[in-house]
């Protein structure tokens, strides 16, 4: 239970900056080159490699390299992990929404008995 915690920990902890997560979105695609996706960002490579590093500790993406190129693949074991962790608070969620449906439409258990006629 704790190593799933960690891991869940640093997969959140990488999805919590917009650059990563539109890094993630370009390797959607596919394998890409780390300059390739340096050019997507108004930052500096050393900056963007800082981002891929966080991304590849968290397990979210691999790294092959091939001569002086460092190819980058998302790798989706991590984020399906992440998604079913989410996934497991659907039915609480949909079942809170329903009762507050049910309440906006005044067939809910909350509706207000305050309200009484007069004779």
């Amino acid at each position: 239970m704790a190593e799933r915690s960690v891991v869940l920990d640093a997969t959140y902890r990488a999805l919590a900056h917009p650059a990563r997560r539109e890094l993630l979105g370009l390797l959607r695609g596919g394998e890409a080159r780390v300059t390739d996706l340096a050019r997507a960002f108004p930052v500096s490579l050393a900056s963007t490699s800082k981002h891929i590093r966080v991304l590849e500790s968290a397990g979210l993406i691999t790294r092959r390299v091939h001569g002086r190129d460092h190819l980058i693949s998302l790798e989706p074991r991590r984020l399906a992990q992440a998604g079913a962790w989410i996934e497991g608070y659907r039915s609480f969620w949909e079942s809170r929404l329903d009762k507050l449906g049910e309440a906006l439409q005044g067939g809910g258990p909350t509706q207000r008995t305050d309200d009484k006629e007069e004779p």
